[in-house]
């Protein structure tokens, strides 16, 4: 989505002197993995681990960009390219890893709509390709949805194939909103989304920021990326200036998870922060945005 200019000066120069010049965010473990520097790759705005490729990244850009997936090194390489057949790229926003009787997919959100004036949307999913080289890919099935009761921005998708749901979160509506779909094929029906709750306690801007600058403040509690982690007990939220741990209790549904206070750290230096995966075996997450050179964050939450 479009977001306001920030200074300019070489952004490589810019994230190294930030790096050692601002103070460590408050996560208890962050470090810059690597940088995405491909030409190709420059809105990223969606990010997912392999579940088939060790150290793998798959990664898509935002509206405006050829409909393509992209291979990537945890340390930022690209890795191969693939360009999707029968889904266009109207506005991917999250992309997300998941298994489902014994076989691997990836499933791509084409859910934005910043000018708040689509109906409907449509979720791809795809087998994950089994070599890294360059080639085509076409879904093995869409879900194509719409919202209960009029157009929203969302930007954030996550996947529990073991309960066969996909939840979706609103970016702009105050507090985000959360949606439940079914993963399996719809065989062409148009499914309705199911809101099944609201995200508590998604930290707000500061007064002085409100002050200095009235519109990225009006964008830093948005929601932008979601991922469940693997053992299910974790839904990650990522915001313009916040990652958000919601913790999942025994017996709980991703509906109770999210009326509780979540874990919640200031995000390190990432800008335009839209993308956020766990890692294949859920020891942390990584985390890039829309620029080029874009960094690459690995973010290990408590435990």
């Amino acid at each position: 989505m479009p977001f306001p200019s920030f200074p300019r000066m070489p952004l490589l120069a810019a994230l190294l002197l930030g790096v050692a010049a601002c103070s460590p965010p408050s996560l208890p473990f962050s470090r810059l993995a690597g940088l995405v520097t491909a030409d190709q790759l420059d809105e990223i705005s969606g990010l997912a681990a392999s579940h088939v490729h060790e150290d793998v990244l798959w990664v898509h850009n935002d509206s405006g960009n050829p409909a393509r997936l992209y291979a990537i090194s945890r340390r930022g390489r690209l890795l191969a390219r693939f360009d999707v057949q029968g889904a266009k790229n109207v506005d991917w926003e999250d992309i997300a890893s998941f298994d489902l009787d014994g076989r691997h997919y990836l499933l791509l959100a084409d859910t934005g709509d910043n000018g708040g004036r689509r109906r409907d949307f449509a979720l791809h999913v795809f087998e994950e390709p089994a070599k890294l080289e360059n080639g085509t890919l076409a879904p093995a099935w869409t879900i194509r949805a719409r919202w209960p009761d009029g157009p929203r921005d969302c930007e954030a998708v996550a996947v529990d194939a073991a309960q066969d749901e996909v939840l979706l979160v609103s970016k702009k509506r105050v507090p985000p909103e959360l949606f439940a779909l079914p993963l399996a094929d719809p065989h062409g029906a148009v499914r309705e989304a199911r809101r099944i709750g609201r995200l508590a306690d998604v930290p707000q801007v500061g007064e002085k920021l409100r002050r200095s600058d009235p519109k990225l403040a009006a964008l830093f509690s948005q929601v932008t990326a979601a991922d469940i982690s693997p053992d299910r007990r974790t839904l990650a939220v990522l915001t313009y200036g916040s990652v958000l741990f919601y913790r999942r209790g025994e017996g709980e549904s991703w509906a109770d998870a999210v009326t509780h206070a979540p874990e919640a750290h200031d995000i390190p230096l990432i800008p335009q922060a839209e993308a956020l995966g766990w890692s294949a075996g859920g020891a942390g997450l990584y985390a890039t945005g829309e620029s080029r050179p874009a960094p690459l964050f690995y973010l290990v939450p408590q435990q």
